[in-house]
């Protein structure tokens, strides 16, 4: 899943990207609001991680320009300012939750993911397909009870897959959520992944689960599909 960090210090978006790179997540960093509001229009996150104080527009101003835009993306404000007023006026500009500075990155982790449990494509944190089993928590995979290891980018292609288990994901929307900003749309990146999951997911087993449709994209699911 792919997270834009708003964060103007430079120490502290690294930080955070770094943390969340290593959780399987895709990160992109934005440093002001500006830049916030701009690349919140511009791509599909799954959720903001955002400072409420910024060069420009701050937290507040960020978050409720983001929903006036209709975008309903989860939103985790952090602040070193924790009195309870300033704690409404963030719920209230549009941020699910708020996060008092400094914080345990384990905490944020788990905010974060209790956040993006409230949406309809992860609403327990583990997937099931038939045999296949992703626990989003431990980010361990395993088939018929045998484990499966996967690299940082295969897990979060597969995890995003099972997400949508049963409907034909393109290209573009793979990118969207699995990759950063630094995706090449030329590449065939996917292309490969795919290959490598479908090595590790389905080599050996009687069913296979992931299957191409050819000009559409992909699709997770235990039905065999025509001409593939």
């Amino acid at each position: 899943m792919r997270i834009l960090v708003v964060e103007d210090e430079s120490d502290a978006a690294r930080f955070l990207a770094k943390g969340l790179r290593n959780q399987a997540f895709a990160v992109d960093i934005a440093v002001d609001g500006l830049h916030a509001v701009e690349k919140a229009a511009l791509a599909t996150y799954d959720a903001i991680v955002l400072d409420l104080m910024l060069p420009g527009l701050d937290g507040f101003a960020v978050c409720s320009q983001i929903r006036r835009s209709s975008n309903m993306v989860p939103i985790l404000m952090l602040t070193a300012r924790d009195s309870v007023p300033d704690r409404i006026a963030g719920l209230n500009a549009g941020a699910d939750d708020y996060l008092i500075k400094p914080f345990d990155f384990q905490e944020l982790l788990a905010r974060l993911r209790a956040l993006l449990r409230r949406r309809p494509l992860l609403e327990s944190p583990v997937l099931e397909i038939a045999d296949l089993r992703v626990d989003t928590h431990q980010q361990r995979v395993s088939r018929g009870g045998a484990t499966i290891n996967l690299t940082t980018r295969e897990y979060s292609l597969l995890e995003y897959l099972v997400m949508r288990r049963g409907a034909v994901v393109g290209r573009a929307e793979i990118s969207e959520h699995v990759w950063d900003e630094t995706y090449d749309p030329l590449s065939n990146l996917i292309e490969v992944y795919v290959q490598r999951l479908r090595r590790k997911i389905d080599q050996g087993f009687p069913v296979r689960l992931i299957h191409t449709r050819r000009g559409e994209g992909y699709q997770l699911t235990t039905e065999e599909v025509p001409g593939v």
